[in-house]
């Protein structure tokens, strides 16, 4: 029943940054695991980054740690993707993800039962 809105892609160079927001309606996620995932054309959906609960855990793939941070803000019912140096490898459709479940294997794209629309991010060398 929710319903989860990507914003905040666009086309960058190399080594710079973008934020990426998901606002989340219907339901509020602040205590559920909310995480992005991307896919680039002819690849498989990958996952990028999640938070597990609000003031929980991250994790994060090893190709965005140290680049990419999540974040929420509770009262928006929103999920942030903060990318820093951006390379062109980073170019995909970044979705937002959420569950309506508290525990799970959060990396795996199966758990999640709710998806935004995607946002596109294209990173030019």
């Amino acid at each position: 029943q929710a319903q989860l809105v990507e914003s905040g892609g666009g086309s960058v160079q190399a080594g710079d940054s973008l934020r990426l927001s998901c606002a989340a309606s219907g339901r509020t996620f602040s205590t559920y695991p909310m995480g992005w995932f991307r896919q680039a054309p002819g690849k498989e959906r990958e996952f990028v980054a999640v938070s597990t609960w609000s003031g929980g855990p991250t994790y994060y793939a090893d190709s965005m740690k140290g680049r990419f941070t999540i974040s929420r803000d509770n009262a928006k019912n929103s999920l942030y993707l903060q990318m820093n140096s951006l390379e062109p490898e980073d170019t995909a459709v970044y979705y937002c993800a959420a569950s309506e479940r508290r525990r799970g294997a959060v990396r795996d794209a199966s758990t999640y039962d709710y998806w935004g629309q995607g946002t596109q991010v294209t990173v030019s060398s």
